[in-house]
């Protein structure tokens, strides 16, 4: 039996989860479209653009796992493994640590900080509050 949760945490966790779902999805389709900054970004990186749509689908298989409550937390474990190489590239480039390096992570929080909210049993897990 699933623990009860309040309708205000549920509704908060399903509020940050759906900001971060949406900038993914706009992530997704820039990768997908390619515009001129997407593509500048990948040759800044060293990333062939030619790669752009497989990470574009990587990521979107990720958030569509992340939405769908049965499998959000392989989804979250995935996102987080995503955005762990964003960090490493960020490292490689010597790019500032706080705004750009980091950035990932303060990423990789909200996503689980939405999904800690609309899912109590991970509560025995990562007991945050108590």
């Amino acid at each position: 039996m699933q623990p009860a949760v309040s309708a205000a945490r549920l509704t908060a966790g399903w509020v940050i989860s759906g900001f971060m779902a949406a900038f993914m999805l706009f992530d997704v389709v820039g990768k997908f479209v390619k515009p001129a900054p997407v593509v500048d970004a990948f040759v800044r990186t060293g990333w062939p653009i030619q790669l752009s749509s497989t990470v574009g689908a990587i990521l979107l298989v990720c958030a569509i796992l992340y939405l769908v409550p049965a499998t959000a937390v392989l989804g979250a474990v995935l996102l987080t493994g995503y955005l762990g190489g964003a960090v490493a590239t960020n490292l490689r480039l010597q790019n500032p640590l706080l705004s750009h390096t980091l950035f990932p992570v303060y990423f990789g929080i909200l996503i689980w900080v939405g999904l800690w909210l609309r899912e109590p049993r991970l509560e025995s897990i990562f007991p945050l509050l108590k």
